[in-house]
């Protein structure tokens, strides 16, 4: 669910389109600049508001004018900003006439495609009409004592049917009894956990990471609690559960074990990347694994509100411990850290200050990036990546395409 106080703004144009300010250096004066209102400025920077569907159109526009963009951000909608009254509005203009370009910078090379899986992918096994049913094994809280909401991690029992699933796919969950007009519930999806051998490692178990859903109604004011994760949480041991699935292909973990994985996450996003992670550096799972040795290189960025509320914690740190050349993990912990403009350190403003480096290592061909969590971290995260490509002369939206394209762009957001 989109929140903004958690993404650091809300929509910020009357029409709920985003506004980004580009901050521009060595525009010349012609007849296109003209049109645009831009003045001419030999040294300082010139501000320009900038539509996010213009953002590419204007790059273009900016390097023809022999402008050079030195910083993207997010328009906040302040007009006390130190930068408002040197601001101009870029509207649609026709185009003009050819003009001299500037040299630019060598632009990174088209993503290259990730190499085709051989491994066979399990989809739907078990549908809601013939669900499987399995019983709960475990139900374990995951926050920490001064932490905020209820997380549970639950591992079911496997062993009485044939759901087999591999890191990054999700199950569906059908709850127990009927909706408000006497139907059954529906399912929910949720990512597993755990890796294809389970948390137990002998092929029989997957586990789920599982907050339970709380918001206050908009007419009565009234708390009201998630059906399903509610009922996930409050779950006993033994209890009967339905589950179908495994779903989904577009979070599965690349089999190069050379490959270098970006995992961008917030809350229970951190999910599929615990199943990779086990996958990539837990011993008893790598004795299970001799055809998969991860040797490349992991960087998980993990967005929570406080300290008790991260998430397999010791697991993460140790992990880190035991291989700190292959596994990089950075914390952004909103209510406890302060971003470089001294407000709340959300998980965007973690991969703004790391942006350069990221981009350095999404130009990789062996470079997959994941991100799972919120939806709203999308535009922050999008924004960061356009100023560090921006100066390799690079439109991150377009190139960002191709990633997709190349199956090594990954997104599982809510």
């Amino acid at each position: 669910m989109y929140n903004p106080n958690v993404v650091g703004g809300s929509s910020n144009t009357p029409s709920g389109g985003r506004l980004f300010v580009f901050e521009v250096q060595g525009l010349r004066q012609s007849p296109e600049s003209d049109k645009n209102e831009y003045s001419i400025r030999r040294s300082g920077s010139q501000y320009l508001l900038v539509p996010y569907g213009r953002m590419n159109q204007e790059m273009q526009r900016i390097s023809r004018l022999g402008g050079t963009i030195v910083n993207i951000f997010p328009y906040a909608g302040d007009d006390s900003s130190a930068y408002r009254s040197k601001m101009v509005s870029v509207a649609p203009v026709p185009e003009a006439g050819p003009a001299h370009v500037e040299p630019t910078p060598a632009p990174a090379a088209a993503p290259a495609p990730a190499k085709s899986k051989s491994t066979d992918v399990p989809v739907n096994l078990y549908r809601p009409n013939a669900p499987y049913v399995g019983k709960c094994l475990s139900n374990e809280a995951l926050v920490g004592e001064g932490g905020t909401g209820i997380v549970q991690h639950l591992t079911f029992d496997l062993s009485a049917g044939n759901l087999r699933y591999l890191e990054g796919q999700s199950i569906g969950i059908i709850p127990e009894g009927t909706d408000k007009n006497g139907k059954p519930h529906k399912l929910r999806l949720y990512s597993i956990a755990s890796t294809r051998h389970g948390d137990n490692l002998d092929d029989q178990t997957v586990s789920l990471c599982v907050r339970q859903l709380e918001y206050k109604d908009p007419e009565s004011g009234e708390t009201v609690y998630g059906v399903c994760s509610t009922y996930l949480c409050n779950m006993e041991p033994g209890a009967d559960v339905k589950i179908t699935g495994p779903v989904g292909k577009e979070m599965l973990l690349p089999e190069n074990e050379d490959a270098k994985i970006i995992m961008m996450a917030t809350g229970t996003g951190i999910a599929p990347f615990r199943a990779f992670l086990w996958r990539m550096f837990k011993d008893s799972e790598r004795k299970l694994n001799p055809e998969y040795q991860f040797k490349g290189f992991a960087w998980l960025i993990f967005g929570v509100p406080y300290t008790p509320n991260i998430l397999y914690k010791e697991e993460l740190e140790a992990m880190q411990a035991q291989y700190p050349d292959n596994f990089r993990l950075t914390y952004a912990i909103s209510r406890e850290q302060k971003n470089a403009d001294g407000g709340k350190m959300y998980i965007q403003d973690r991969v703004a200050e790391q942006a350069d480096a990221l981009w350095e290592l999404i130009k990789e061909e062996k470079t997959h990036a994941y991100i799972c969590g919120l939806r709203g971290m999308e535009d922050g995260i999008d924004a960061a990546l356009t100023r560090a490509a921006a100066k390799d002369g690079v439109e991150w939206s377009a190139y960002q395409k191709d990633l997709k394209k190349a199956h090594r762009w990954h997104v599982e957001t809510y």
